[in-house]
């Protein structure tokens, strides 16, 4: 039988990064984690942590911490079945997920509130590229995503949740004053553009589209969604934006597009491991019905 309070460690201090914090989420001291965690190495016969700042999973250590999570659900599934087994309620049970910053900017922040305001959970939101969430649901990190990769991860199930839209936009004052000759090559290499991280290439994309080669962009770094649509209202610099987010914008005349008619389409898929869980098919439900409200289809 496996040693779930070591496992239990094991996960905390992937989770939180550190034998330290991981102590203080499950209140015990950093050398009972730090026993724990060797004690599991030694009956299963290899490293699961590379201890850093932080501290990561290895590959064994990956599946077994999803593993513990995915037996969580199951026995919170089960005290709900069966109230005898948790006389003083069902606890709450944690729930890790991943998402791109755009989505939870949108649509996806209501469904996944509504779903936790009623169902025992403690969300723990990870928020990184669409083309990258995918990752953490190799790695064990979440259980699942919202991510732009319709090929499911290792013990993942994936239902498509349509396309977000994106327009390239800038501030009116912006492109009368860098785009004047026109959007092509020349002017697009010179004019600065807003990405939200070195993981961001829609804006590389975009660009690939319209003139057939690519082009290096001059780039400011803004990792929000909102700060990126207030630097471009400001004139800071061009960028594709969700029409979800702007759309008021581009009513009122605060932002334009680069190229009018030339939106990019990015399909999106909500990908979760197959764990029996009616969590996970509930929180499933409710992010589905939310993208089919705010998606334009696929």
């Amino acid at each position: 039988m496996l040693d779930y309070a070591a496992l239990a460690a094991l996960a905390a201090v992937v989770r939180e990064g550190s034998f330290d914090r991981a102590a203080r989420a499950l209140h015990v001291t950093p050398s009972a984690v730090s026993q724990r965690v060797r004690l599991l190495e030694e009956r299963v016969g290899c490293a699961l942590v590379v201890r850093g700042q932080p501290c990561r999973a290895t590959e064994t250590g990956r599946r077994l911490c999803q593993h513990v999570d995915r037996v969580r659900l199951l026995e919170q599934d089960l005290q709900g079945t069966l109230p005898a087994l948790a006389p003083e309620g069902v606890a709450r049970v944690a729930l890790p997920v991943a998402v791109n910053a755009d989505s939870l900017a949108t649509w996806f922040a209501p469904a996944l509130a509504r779903f936790a305001a009623n169902a025992p959970v403690l969300v723990e939101l990870a928020v990184d590229d669409q083309d990258h969430t995918t990752e953490w649901l190799r790695s064990g990190a979440v259980l699942a995503a919202v991510t732009g990769t319709a090929r499911p991860a290792a013990g993942c199930s994936v239902r498509p949740l349509g396309a977000m839209r994106y327009v390239a936009a800038a501030s009116p004052a912006f492109v009368k004053r860098h785009f004047a000759a026109g959007v092509g090559a020349g002017t697009l290499a010179r004019a600065p553009s807003l990405v939200f991280n070195t993981k961001d290439e829609l804006q590389d994309r975009w660009v690939r589209r319209l003139c057939h080669r690519h082009v290096e962009l001059p780039r400011h770094t803004l990792p929000s969604p909102q700060a990126f649509v207030t630097a471009a209202v400001a004139g800071m610099g061009w960028g594709l934006q969700p029409l979800a987010l702007v759309a008021p914008l581009l009513a009122d005349g605060a932002l334009v597009e680069l190229v009018p008619g030339t939106p990019l389409d990015v399909p999106l898929h909500w990908q979760h491991a197959r764990a029996a869980s009616a969590l996970l098919d509930g929180l499933g439900r409710e992010v589905a019905a939310a993208a089919r409200a705010a998606r334009r289809p696929a």
